[in-house]
C-alpha cells in the first residue's frame, strides 16, 4: 500500500509540474534510495511520507517562475538532497550545486546523484561561508530548513550575482522575525520580492517560500568567518 500511494502521488506531482515519465521514474528511484539506506541523513525515509515531506515540498519551488529560468543553482545545507535532487531531476538544463559541510552527507549525495544519472549535479563539500569559487556566481540559491532567516540571508547573498534570487522555505513568522530579516536583507543587498503560500500536500499548514532578489552588491565584509552568522545574526 505504501509503494502504491507513493507511485500515485508521483503521478499527481508529475502532472502538476509538467514532468515526463522518465523524470517521474527518477523521483521514484530517489525515494527508493532514501528508503533503502538506513544511514540516509533524514528521519523521513518511508516512501509514502517522503513523497510528500521531501519530493512534493521540494517541487513547490517550480511554482515560482524564476526558478524554472535559473541556470546555475546552489542548494545550501543540502543534507539528504532536498530540494536539490528533485529540482535537478525537474530542471535538466540547470546545474545544481549541492553545498554541504558534513562529509558523510556529501558521500550520500554523491552516491545518490550517480545512481540517478544526474549529470547536472555537483556536490560541494564545504561550508557556505568558506566555499571557494562560489561567490557572485549563482542565478538562484535554495535554502530549506537551514536556520533563522537572517542567517540564511547572510549565507546566500555573497553567492548570488546581482539580479539573482534566493528561495527560502519557511513557516509562519513572528513580527520580530520579519523585522530582523528585513534589516539583514538591507545590509546584504537583498530585498524581499514575494512570499508564496504553498500547499505541497493535503494538510500542510503554514508552508511558504520567501523569494528575495539581490538588488545591490553585497558589502565586502561578507561572508563573515565561519560560525559568525549564527553566533551574531544580523538584525538581532
Amino acid at each position: 500500500m505504501s509503494a502504491d500511494r507513493a507511485a500515485a502521488r508521483l503521478r499527481e506531482l508529475a502532472a502538476r509540474h509538467g514532468l515526463t515519465s522518465d523524470q517521474r521514474s527518477q523521483l521514484e528511484a530517489l525515494l527508493g534510495i532514501v528508503a533503502g539506506d538506513e544511514h540516509a541523513p533524514t528521519a523521513v525515509r518511508e516512501p509514502d511520507r517522503a513523497v510528500d515531506v521531501h519530493i512534493a515540498d521540494s517541487l513547490v519551488a517550480l511554482d515560482v517562475a524564476l526558478v524554472r529560468k535559473a541556470l546555475l543553482i546552489a542548494d545550501l545545507g543540502a543534507g539528504a538532497g532536498f530540494p536539490g535532487l528533485p529540482l535537478a531531476v525537474a530542471l535538466p538544463g540547470s546545474e545544481l550545486r549541492l553545498v554541504e559541510s558534513n562529509a558523510r552527507k556529501c558521500t550520500f549525495l554523491l552516491d545518490a546523484a550517480a545512481a540517478l544519472g544526474l549529470a547536472n549535479v555537483r556536490v560541494e563539500c564545504a561550508r557556505a561561508e568558506e566555499w571557494p569559487g562560489g561567490e557572485g556566481a549563482h542565478d538562484l540559491v535554495l535554502a530549506r530548513a537551514l536556520g533563522a532567516q537572517p542567517v540564511v540571508l547572510e549565507y546566500a547573498a555573497p553567492l548570488l550575482k546581482e539580479g539573482g534570487h534566493l528561495v527560502d522555505w519557511r513557516g509562519q513568522r513572528l513580527p520580530v522575525e520579519e523585522s530582523a530579516a528585513e534589516i539583514a536583507a538591507a545590509d546584504l543587498g537583498l530585498r524581499l520580492l514575494e512570499i508564496v503560500l504553498t500547499e505541497p500536500f493535503e494538510g500542510a499548514r503554514d508552508h511558504r517560500v520567501h523569494v528575495f532578489e539581490k538588488v545591490a552588491p553585497t558589502p565586502a565584509r561578507f561572508p563573515r568567518r565561519a560560525g559568525m552568522a549564527r553566533k551574531r545574526p544580523l538584525g538581532a
